[in-house]
């Protein structure tokens, strides 16, 4: 049987769902892009859909198994595989600096890690879509006032607009997850430069979240900030109960009086 073996260290789980694939792959606007990467495209279940576009597809893939199958089923893929680590890959080098859409059936083992990767490339992915474990997907579209709001989706949605799609059972792979998932989009926004020190505003935010259950007068004591900045009455709310405006305006104040 000419099939890949799907590997638990890899988190690794084949979507078998046709009409789920087509679903992700028409998430793509292909506006403002030329190129789309795939991360993980296994045996090609979404790939297929994504060639069938107007747009030069390319997919980066770290288990050899499943490169050597996309070699022999996707002749259109010639040239297009990267064999690499997409979390170590410099795809900025490879595309030369222009702008592209990155999609996929994302690993549950380093989805977060995703997250976080498109962000540092944030200048150059202009949008971002596919599947991930229902709870992350659900996590960085949420807004404010939920206790599942957090670090991925104040970063998230101060650079981009989101949008979670649809849930999917855990049913439609093989092997099945233990949990459902979710396909969620993010279409950068036309500003997404902040008017703040951006990793100044990184640090804020992910220390705020370390301690979540305190106020951010407790939780943001190491910026030193005066006790006239901390008065202020945002400093008496918690982490969750402010959206990325509120981040980027108390990352500009730490800027002027914190040490």
């Amino acid at each position: 049987m000419d099939n890949v073996r799907a590997k638990k260290h890899l988190g690794q789980h084949f979507l078998t769902d046709e009409s789920i694939a087509k679903r992700i792959a028409d998430a793509l606007s292909l506006e403002g892009y030329k190129k789309v990467l795939e991360i993980g495209p296994g045996m090609g279940v979404l790939t297929k859909y994504i060639l069938d576009k107007p747009i030069e597809t390319f997919v980066v893939e770290i288990d050899i198994e499943s490169v050597d199958y996309l070699h022999k089923h996707y002749p259109k893929l010639h040239n297009h595989i990267f064999a690499q680590d997409f979390l170590k890959f410099d795809i900025v080098h490879a595309f030369n600096q222009e702008s592209f859409a990155v999609i996929g059936n994302f690993p549950y083992n380093i989805s977060t890690q995703i997250v976080f990767r498109v962000l540092e490339l944030r200048h150059y992915v202009c949008e971002f879509a596919g599947m991930f474990q229902k709870e992350v997907a659900e996590r960085i579209c949420e807004k404010k006032g939920s206790k599942t709001y957090g670090i991925l989706s104040v970063l998230t949605q101060a650079f981009y607009e989101t949008e979670y799609l649809f849930t999917v059972s855990e049913h439609v792979f093989s092997p099945p997850p233990k949990v459902k998932s979710g396909v969620m989009k993010m279409r950068r926004k036309e500003n997404y430069t902040l008017p703040c020190n951006e990793k100044l505003f990184f640090t804020v935010v992910k220390t705020a979240f370390n301690q979540r259950r305190k106020t951010l007068r407790n939780s943001l004591k190491s910026f030193n900030l005066p006790d006239q900045i901390k008065g202020l009455e945002i400093f008496n709310l918690r982490p969750e109960q402010l959206g990325f405006e509120e981040y980027i305006d108390i990352t500009q104040k730490i800027e002027k009086y914190g040490v």
